[in-house]
């Protein structure tokens, strides 16, 4: 793929990211985050080079947001984590259903480390709160890349 189909798949797949993130606001930050965005994660199985552009993606969203610069740093470093555990699973051949748990567990399990400090609410919580948010999202991103998985050669993007 050249560098020009990196750099636009890239811009177009963050700015979805922030829009998504901005147009949902009202409950991707609330007690169950429902972050609707994260669904975006499972691209990093098709396109391997967006794990650093979704984490950017979430830093930026996070700016938006009322937690401040450990949730923006914070949210780059989860983005790494989850996008590149996706990235991951088609790197070993694994079977494509890992994505789901993925994206559940990865923010559900790291998010809480700094939430629970800022937030002042136990880990355990926190966890339990945002793995119950994060279900409909990693489905979505499931759904999403076996919908395009079938079409991205044809397309000239693989």
């Amino acid at each position: 793929m050249s560098k020009t189909k990196i750099i636009c798949i890239s811009g177009i797949v963050m700015a979805m990211y922030i829009a998504i993130m901005f147009a949902t606001q009202g409950f991707a930050f609330g007690a169950y985050q429902i972050r609707i965005a994260t669904a975006l994660y499972a691209l990093s199985y098709l396109f391997p080079f967006l794990v650093l552009p979704l984490a950017l993606a979430n830093a930026i969203s996070n700016a938006a947001g009322p937690m401040g610069i450990l949730d923006i740093v914070g949210g780059f470093i989860i983005g790494i984590i989850t996008s590149g555990a996706v990235y991951l699973v088609r790197r070993f051949s694994l079977p494509m259903t890992l994505v789901i748990p993925i994206i559940i567990l990865a923010p559900a399990l790291v998010v809480p480390i700094w939430l629970s400090r800022i937030l002042v609410i136990p880990y355990t919580v926190l966890v339990v709160n945002i793995a119950i948010g994060q279900i409909i999202p990693a489905i979505v991103g499931y759904l999403l890349i076996k919908a395009l998985s079938a079409h991205t050669k044809r397309m000239g993007l693989e």
